[in-house]
């Protein structure tokens, strides 16, 4: 491999440290599609450019914010068809943001039914544990 051709490009690793990450998550995303298939050098390695830095930053915050692989996959799409409009992206959020509402009020009642239980046992001096009823109803 010519020695300049390194300097050019990251490794695996240095790519995986970079964004914050392991190299099995790296790997794990260009399995899944979502990240192109690097150069190779003479003896094989992946040589990993800015583009890739970009793109799997773009992944991990996508992630970070809770979006599904398929919700990433879609802002990808829109990305690299170059022809995407700010509602197209905006109309992908708000459906993200409309399952996450959904999964915050499912935790609050889910919040109430322990809060409800672990009450009902607060001195701990009935002989029978009433969470443990609760669980067998």
């Amino acid at each position: 491999m010519p020695s300049g051709r390194r300097n050019e490009g990251l490794s695996i690793g240095q790519l995986a440290q970079q964004v914050g990450c392991r190299t099995e998550t790296v790997h794990f995303y260009e399995r899944a599609g979502l990240m192109p298939e690097p150069p190779r050098t003479a003896g094989g390695h992946r040589v990993y450019e800015g583009r890739h830095r970009r793109r799997m930053s773009f992944i991990r915050r996508s992630r970070e914010l809770g979006f599904t692989l398929d919700q990433v996959r879609s802002l990808l799409s829109l990305v690299d068809s170059g022809a995407f409009t700010c509602a197209e992206v905006r109309d992908l959020t708000l459906d993200h943001l409309s399952e996450v509402r959904g999964k915050l009020a499912d935790l609050k009642r889910l919040e109430r039914v322990l809060t409800d239980m672990a009450a009902q046992c607060e001195d701990g001096s009935l002989p029978d544990c009433p969470i443990i009823e609760a669980l067998n109803r």
